[in-house]
This record gives structure tokens, sequence and C-alpha cells, in this order.
């Protein structure tokens, strides 16, 4: 690993690669996502567990809002509840990351994923018995994201440990594609369920769903802090030592600041409703609303279907620098655009950059930084994931009001590329960053 940052640190030992080494490959599979770490049993558990947990939360992720509306009438409360999911996200997160660092986390990953479980189960509970409680709605809720706040750390730590680190960006690309194919996937299944089965039977079947998920977890080996590593608490001075870890490491702080650049200057979702009505319009609100906010996460799901070439990639700073500028290159495009396909088109190619970025932020965080910080820094890189674009609701939607949507959408687009490209040259640790 070559980095100015982070080759005085003691080296984390690196599980042997299982595959023997491998002509390369020619052709179109040269291009086709690289599954070697599906060969790796450990980390393919780990993998089939996200694939049930990245559709059947986005059930709940529909239910829940929908619930809510059935009962108030009003959207103002839908997002009050998820502001109300927030804030145990936020603070369960950055202490989830310092436990993920004390304890095994294998165990970890048993205990949060049966709260998770045990919490849908509850939500199919109350909307079985008719309670109609927007409280308690809101209570399950901040249960549910603290629970997730707990897992996600771990999860991601765990990664390093299961593969080599030459797969890591491959692993990263399998696990995001997952994701982003629930976020398309849940959705349109929730809604296609919803009239069929009812919102109480959605809840059970994500319910039962997770149960898929904890026995995967069980089946995996256990992931006790290192040999040689101090033992640790897990409160406020391990997390406030998170983050001088950080401070100390520019290439960490820097793929922070990337993605803080690219979600809070150029998600514009908040003003897809808007655009959707006053500029595509013509081709039908409806259709409108749904491209939109569908093509980001498609174009996601493409370019990891398309990212075997991620692994031969050895400089991971450029290729995150890059994917931030064509993240807020196409944004750009997509505010420019009158046309609703044009305008689609854009965000796609948006969303292939957010993977390339995703990828390789995901897999500096796991390559420059010792185990014994792992946890802390995933769960920092949790409350950023979902910090961003809340932070960009607020800016679009003012931005929005006060010079139109597509002015906005463009001129944030256009920012991130000259903020991101000040940044790196200013600071070149990340431009240096390689493995």
């Amino acid at each position: 690993m070559d980095t100015s940052e982070s080759s005085t640190e003691p080296q984390t030992p690196k599980p042997p690669d299982p595959v023997a080494v491998e002509p390369p490959r020619r052709g179109w599979r040269r291009w086709a996502m690289d599954t070697r770490p599906l060969r790796i049993p450990a980390y393919r558990r780990l993998w089939s567990s996200t694939i049930v947990t990245a559709v059947g939360s986005q059930l709940t992720a529909v239910a829940v809002p929908k619930q809510i509306y059935d009962i108030t009438g009003s959207s103002a409360w839908v997002g009050a509840a998820s502001l109300a999911g927030l804030l145990p996200l936020i603070v369960f997160a950055l202490w989830g990351g310092a436990v993920a660092d004390s304890m095994d986390r294998r165990k970890l990953l048993l205990i949060t994923n049966t709260g998770i479980a045990v919490t849908s189960l509850l939500f199919w509970l109350q909307a079985f018995t008719g309670l109609e409680s927007v409280a308690a709605l809101m209570v399950l809720l901040a249960m549910q994201q603290a629970f997730w706040g707990l897992n996600a750390p771990a999860r991601n730590a765990s990664i390093a440990r299961l593969v080599p680190e030459g797969q890591l960006p491959a692993a990263n690309a399998l696990g995001s594609t997952v994701m982003q194919t629930g976020q398309v996937v849940g959705p349109l299944l929730a809604g296609a369920l919803i009239p069929v089965i009812g919102l109480p039977e959605l809840y059970l079947i994500d319910a039962l769903a997770l149960c898929v998920t904890v026995w995967a977890v069980y089946q995996l080996p256990s992931l006790p802090p290192l040999a040689g590593t101090a033992a640790r608490r897990a409160g406020v001075r391990e997390i406030a030592e998170g983050f001088r870890y950080i401070s100390l490491h520019k290439v960490l702080l820097l793929s922070f600041l990337a993605d803080i650049i690219a979600m809070v200057f150029g998600m514009p979702r908040a003003l897809f409703p808007q655009l959707a009505h006053q500029t595509f319009g013509s081709y039908g609100e409806g259709l409108a609303l749904g491209l939109l906010f569908a093509a980001i996460p498609i174009g996601a799901v493409l370019g990891g279907l398309f990212s075997g070439t991620f692994s031969r990639a050895r400089r991971h700073g450029w290729m995150v620098i890059g994917a931030v500028v064509a993240w807020g290159a196409a944004i750009a495009g997509f505010g420019l655009s009158g046309n609703l396909w044009i305008a689609a088109g854009f965000l796609a190619l948006a969303g292939v950059a957010d993977m390339v970025s995703m990828v390789f932020r995901g897999a500096i965080l796991l390559s420059a930084a010792t185990d014994e910080m792992r946890g802390r820094m995933q769960g920092v890189f949790t409350v950023v994931v979902a910090g961003g674009p809340r932070l960009a609701d607020v800016l679009h939607g003012t931005a929005g009001s006060a010079f139109g949507p597509r002015t906005a959408v463009a001129g944030g687009g256009l920012l991130v590329v000259a903020v991101m490209l000040t940044l790196a040259a200013a600071v070149p640790a990340l431009r240096r960053y390689r493995i």
C-alpha cells in the first residue's frame, strides 16, 4: 500500500487469497462484475444476507410512511417520522462503530439483526391489531434505525477480515449493487403487494425474511478484535478517538469530504416533485416522478453489473475524484435538460458515477484504516451517507424556491465539480493514494 498518511501504521493482517492466480479476463468478461469474493464462503454468507436486507428494508421503508399518511392524511407527519429516525441512526451509528471495534463483530451482527427482526415483528403486530398510533410508529422507527446504526458499522468493517485487500473493490461493488437493486425492486414490490395483501402482511414478510439474515450471520466465523489489540470500552472517549484518527489521516478525511461534497451540493431529489410537475408534466406527472426517482439507482445497478475493471484499479484516490466530478457533471446535465428521457439518462449516468464513488471510498476506508479503527470509520461513514442527502433536501429545496429548480440543480452540479477539483488540487493525499 502506497500512501503518505498510513505508511507508518501497523499493518492489519490480511486474509489469504483462496483463489488461485488467474489469467487476465478478456473481451466482454473484463467489464463484467468481478465475482471472485463470492468464492469465499464467509463473504458469500454475508453478501447473501445483504440481499434479503436490501429488499426487505425497502418494504418497511414504503409501508411506514404509507401507514402514517393513511392515519393522518398529512405529508408533514411523514416528514416528521423521517426526522424521528435520523437522530437515533446518527447516535447509534457512531456508538456502534466503537462497539464494533471492542467486541466480536459476528456477535454484534447477531444481536442487531435479531433486534431489527423483532422490530419488524412489532410493526406487523401494531398494524395487525389496528392500533393506528403515529406515536407508536415513530417509536418503532426510532428503534429500527438505532439497531441499523449499530449493525451497519460491524457489517461493513467485517468485509476486510473476510476478503483479501485486492478484492475489496469487487466486494464493495457486489454489496453496493445489491443495495441499489433493493432500492429499485423493494418499492416496486411493495407497491404491487400493498393492494393485494395489505400493510400488516408486508411487515410480516420483512420480519420473516430477516430470520434468513440472522441464520446467514450465525454461519459466519467469529470476528473478535485481532490478537494484540488492547482491550477497550465503547464510550464517548473511544468515539472521539475515532474522529481524531480521521483528522490525522488526510486520505480518510478526504474520502468523507468527497461524499459530503457530492451529496450536499449535488443530490437534487427534493426537487423531483416540482420538476415532474413543472418541467416534465407534459410526459405525465406520475411517469416523470417515478422515472426521476428510479433513474439514479438503476444507473448504479448497471454500473455494478459492469464493474469488472474495478478490481484492476490501483489508484483508488483518483477513482474517487473522477467519480465525484462525473457525478457533478451529470447532475448539471440533468438540470439543463428539458427532455424527460435525456434528463433520466443524465441521472442514470450520475448513478454509475455514484456506484464508482461508493466502491472506492469504501475500499479506502477498509484498507487505509487499521482493523481496530474500522468499526468507528464505518460508523462515521454511515452518518455521512445518511445525513448528506437530508442536508441536500434542505439546501436544494431552499435554492429551488429562490432560483427555480433547474437553475438550482445545474448550479449544484457545477459546484460539485468546482469544489472537488479545488480540494483535490489543494490537498494531494487523495490523489496520491493507491494500493
